[in-house]
């Protein structure tokens, strides 16, 4: 693994996006993983561990205000127009016709903008924990945290923080979660420790007031050949019929009723399920 950086240019200048290069050169494309709004491209070490040794070359960025990459003076140039920018840079960079993307959250937003333009260089596209659509209730969520600049004596303190407010993340190791505080932290003037994000990064956020929808006047199911299709990120604000219900994480099947208990509290559906609605 080796720690480089090129030169992004901004509406103030050029900028420096830190990135983590694994593996070498191959007949194979590169791959691409990009990092939620608040991570770091370290967030892929596992990963790229394992791809590397699949023979893979893997790229993992810190975008701008985030990790080892410059923070903007201008808040509002926290923006997905500058990220793409920066992101095709990096892929020009990889020097491939084609490239394959991971992309959690944010780094899954990035990927599927860059996907959707004509002769788009990414290959395959890989996301979780985003999707077409963002309740405001999760918005409101990631404004609780994001905006804030708290103060650590220590690395356990980070870790601490970072329990508490990446509770979701799930099940994690100890390991797991002293490599997230060891990467996810960034040391004070005044030799404290702090989050490795400007809090700037909030602000775009900030304006916001209501759902972003990204396919807006679609309704919250997909019909697939007949099969309604939930996907995780849509919002749930009815009881669906008598209906069978796979879910695809278990890969059980059983039947749910209409009853308004079925429906998450904060209305966002995060299974991948497929309704085969009862005749």
């Amino acid at each position: 693994m080796h720690e480089k950086q090129f030169y992004g240019r901004g509406p103030d200048g050029f900028h420096r996006i830190a990135y983590t290069e694994w593996g070498q050169e191959s007949a194979q494309p590169p791959v691409i993983c990009v990092h939620g709004l608040t991570r770091n491209g370290r967030d892929f070490d596992y990963l790229a561990q394992v791809l590397e040794v699949d023979g893979r070359q893997v790229f993992c960025p810190d975008i701008v205000g985030r990790g080892k990459s410059d923070w903007f003076a201008n808040s509002v140039d926290y923006n997905y127009a500058q990220y793409l920018t920066d992101m095709t840079a990096l892929i020009a960079r990889t020097g491939a016709e084609s490239v394959d993307w991971v992309g959690t959250s944010m780094g899954g937003h990035i990927g599927m903008l860059l996907a959707a333009e004509a002769n788009t260089p990414i290959r395959r596209l890989v996301i979780n924990d985003i999707g077409p659509f963002i309740p405001l209730v999760a918005i409101r969520r990631v404004h609780a945290y994001v905006g804030q600049s708290p103060v650590f004596d220590d690395l356990e303190g980070v870790e601490k923080h970072m329990r508490e407010i990446y509770a979701s993340f799930g099940d994690l190791s100890d390991a797991n979660w002293r490599h997230l505080a060891r990467y996810g932290a960034r040391t004070t003037p005044n030799n404290k420790l702090s989050l490795a994000w400007d809090p700037a990064i909030a602000v775009p956020f900030l304006a916001l007031n209501q759902d972003v929808d990204f396919f807006p006047g679609s309704s919250w199911t997909q019909s697939v050949n007949g099969v309604n299709v939930l996907v995780p990120g849509q919002l749930l604000t009815a009881p669906f019929p008598n209906h069978i219900v796979l879910d695809t994480e278990s890969g059980e099947a059983s039947w749910e009723t209409s009853s308004r208990e079925w429906i998450p509290e904060d209305g966002l559906y995060d299974r991948l399920v497929v309704k085969f609605p009862r005749q």
